[in-house]
C-alpha cells in the first residue's frame, strides 16, 4: 500500500467541510428570499436534507453512486456494496494515483456532502406552499431514486475491476464537480415538483419580495465561499491543476455577477443586489462543469454567458406560467446547461481536462458528449421527479391547505416565528402571542385558527 498523502488528505477534508458549509448558505440564501411568514420552514428545508440524506448516504447511497455497476450498462450502483461503510474503515481502503492517495472514507465524505445539498437545491423551486412531513419524505426518496443514479452515471469511473457510470466512462462527457449531476438534476426536478405542487396564492397578482436581502447577500457570499471546495475539492489533490480550477471559480463567479447586473442596468435602470447575489450565483453553477476545461479567460466567457443569460430566463416563470419560487429553474438549470455545453466551445487542453473545445480548434466531437450528457439527465430527473413528486401527493399530500398557506408555513409546519416583535401599547406582538399558545390549545393538542390569527397579525406599525 502507497502511503497516504497527509496533505491531500486535508485538503479533501478541509474541502468537504466547506461544502457542507454550503448547506447552511443556501438556508440563508433562500430564506431572505422568501416572505417573512415562510423563512424558517424554507431554511428547515435546506437543514433537514442534513439529516436525512446524510443517514441514506452512508446506508445505502455511497453504494448506489460508487458501488460496482448492478447491470453492467453503468446506470446503478449496487446499493449494499457499501452498506454502513464499514468496508472503507480498513487502512487499506485508499484511492487516487500513487503519490497522492488518501483515505476512501475521505472521499465518501467528500460526496456525501454533494448529496446533501442538492437535495436542498431543489427546495427554492416549491417555497412557501409546501408540507414539511411530505417533503422530508421527498429528500430520501429522490436522493435513493435520482440523485444516486446520476451521480454513478457521472462520477464513477470504470477501472479493470470496477464497472462504473455510462456518462464516465463510456460517453466521456466533462462533468468535473457536478453541472449534470446537481445543476441540472435539481433544475429539471424543481420545475417538475412546481409543476406538480402548483402555484403559489396569488402568484403573478400579490407582491412576493424578498423580505430579508441582507440574509440573501450573506447567503450569497457563503456560498462562493463554500464553492471552492466544491471544485477545488474535486481535484482530490493540492496540485497546480487544483489552482487553474480555483482560479476559474474566482473569475466565472466576478463574471456571472457583473453580466447580471449590466443586463439590470440596462433593462430596469438599476442594479440590485438581489441581481448581484443571483449573478454570482448563476456563474459559479455554469463554471461547476467546465473548470477543470476551460482558462480563466475561458471562465469569463462562460460566467459572463450565463449571468447574462440567466437574468433574463428567471423570467420564463411569469411568460410560461410555472411558479419556481426561487428560480431554481432560471438559475440552476440554464446555468447547468450553460456550463456543460460550453465546454464544448470554450474548453481548451491547456486546461486540466486537456481537451480542445470548439472554439480551440476542437470540432464537435466533445461537444455532442456534452449535449447528450445534459440532455439524458434534464430528461431522467424531469421524469422520475414528475412521478415521485405525484406519487406523495396523491398520497400523503404536497401542499398545505388554502388557509394555512396564507397565515404562512412557519406557523402551520413548525407552530413558530422567524421574528419576535415586541409588543406595543399594552397589544401583544407576535412573539408575545407565541408565548400563550400551549394557552390556547384545544384538549386534543389542536392549536384553534384564532390563536394562530394572533401570530399573524402584528400590531400597527409592526413588521408584517
Amino acid at each position: 500500500m502507497d502511503t497516504i498523502n497527509a496533505g491531500d488528505t486535508a485538503w479533501v477534508l478541509g474541502s468537504a467541510g466547506l461544502v457542507l458549509l454550503m448547506t447552511p448558505g443556501l438556508a440563508l440564501f433562500y430564506g431572505g428570499m422568501v416572505r417573512a411568514k415562510s423563512v424558517l420552514n424554507m431554511m428547515m428545508m435546506s437543514f433537514i436534507a442534513l439529516g436525512t440524506v446524510t443517514l441514506a448516504w452512508v446506508l445505502w447511497g455511497y453504494g448506489e453512486s460508487f458501488g460496482t455497476s448492478l447491470d453492467g450498462l453503468g446506470l446503478v450502483g449496487n446499493p449494499v456494496g457499501h452498506i454502513g461503510l464499514s468496508d472503507l474503515l480498513s487502512a487499506d481502503a485508499v484511492m487516487g494515483p500513487p503519490g497522492h492517495q488518501i483515505p476512501t472514507l475521505a472521499f465518501a465524505a467528500f460526496q456525501a456532502t454533494f448529496a446533501i445539498i442538492a437535495v436542498a437545491l431543489v427546495s427554492g423551486a416549491i417555497a412557501d406552499r409546501a408540507k414539511f412531513s411530505t417533503w422530508t419524505v421527498f429528500t430520501v426518496l429522490w436522493a435513493t431514486i435520482v440523485y444516486f443514479p446520476v451521480a454513478h452515471w457521472v462520477f464513477d469511473f470504470s477501472t479493470p475491476t470496477h464497472a462504473g457510470g455510462w456518462i464516465a466512462s463510456n460517453l466521456k462527457a466533462i462533468d468535473f464537480a457536478g453541472g449534470t449531476v446537481l445543476e441540472i438534476n435539481c433544475g429539471a426536478a424543481g420545475l417538475a415538483l412546481a409543476l406538480v405542487v402548483g402555484k403559489r396564492l396569488g402568484f403573478r397578482k400579490d407582491p412576493m419580495r424578498p423580505h430579508n436581502l441582507t440574509l440573501v447577500m450573506l447567503g450569497a457570499g457563503l456560498l462562493w465561499f463554500g464553492w471552492f471546495g466544491f471544485n477545488a475539492g474535486s481535484m482530490l489533490a493540492a496540485t497546480g491543476g487544483t489552482a487553474i480550477v480555483w482560479m476559474n471559480t474566482l473569475v466565472a463567479g466576478a463574471a456571472g455577477m457583473m453580466a447580471w447586473l449590466g443586463v439590470e442596468r440596462v433593462r430596469d435602470g438599476h442594479a440590485t443586489s438581489l441581481g448581484a447575489a443571483s449573478g454570482l450565483v448563476a456563474g459559479l453553477v455554469a463554471i461547476t462543469p467546465s473548470c477543470s476545461a476551460v482558462t480563466p479567460v475561458g471562465a469569463i466567457a462562460i460566467g459572463g454567458i450565463a449571468g447574462a443569460l440567466c437574468a433574463y430566463a428567471v423570467a420564463w416563470k411569469f411568460r410560461y406560467g410555472y411558479d419556481d419560487s426561487l428560480d431554481v429553474v432560471g438559475v440552476h438549470l440554464v446555468g447547468g446547461l450553460v456550463g456543460t455545453i460550453g465546454i464544448g466551445f470554450f474548453a481548451s487542453k491547456a486546461a486540466p481536462a486537456g481537451v480542445d473545445g470548439l472554439l480551440a480548434g476542437g470540432g464537435v466531437d466533445q461537444l455532442w458528449r456534452q449535449v447528450v450528457a445534459a440532455v439524458a439527465v434534464l430528461a431522467f430527473s424531469f421524469v422520475l421527479t414528475g412521478a415521485l413528486g405525484l406519487a406523495l401527493h396523491r398520497t400523503l399530500g404536497f401542499r398545505v391547505d388554502r388557509d394555512d398557506e396564507m397565515r404562512g408555513v412557519d406557523l402551520s409546519e413548525h407552530l413558530e416565528t422567524a421574528y419576535d416583535l415586541v409588543a406595543r401599547g399594552g397589544r401583544l406582538g407576535v412573539g408575545s402571542a407565541a408565548q400563550h399558545l400551549p394557552d390556547a390549545r384545544h384538549h386534543d393538542g389542536h392549536v384553534p385558527s384564532s390563536a394562530l390569527d394572533a401570530l399573524t397579525t402584528p400590531p400597527q406599525g409592526d413588521l408584517a
